[in-house]
């Protein structure tokens, strides 16, 4: 008998928690809705892609330049030891 009530104790736990956890999954959604909809966090996102979009280029161009400058010091017997300037 106790284990069948161990069981039945265990079941309805069982899913009183995951209702209390499915209710927190929704009021989080909602929470995050709110947020991204939010028109301060629209035009920070807006001005985020934009600054990364113009800085794009210029950051290839430097990745490119550090990694030829290695390359070249690695191949001409340089100590091992690298120093990259971004």
């Amino acid at each position: 008998m106790s284990k069948i009530l161990l069981l039945a104790a265990g079941a309805a736990g069982y899913v009183a928690g995951a209702r209390a956890g499915r209710d927190r999954y929704e009021e989080i959604v909602e929470q995050a809705q709110r947020v991204w909809t939010n028109p301060k966090v629209r035009k920070a996102t807006d001005d985020a892609k934009s600054a990364a979009t113009t800085q794009a280029p210029i950051v290839k161009d430097k990745v490119a330049d550090t990694a030829s400058n290695m390359s070249d010091s690695s191949s001409s017997g340089g100590s091992g030891q690298h120093s990259a300037t971004v």
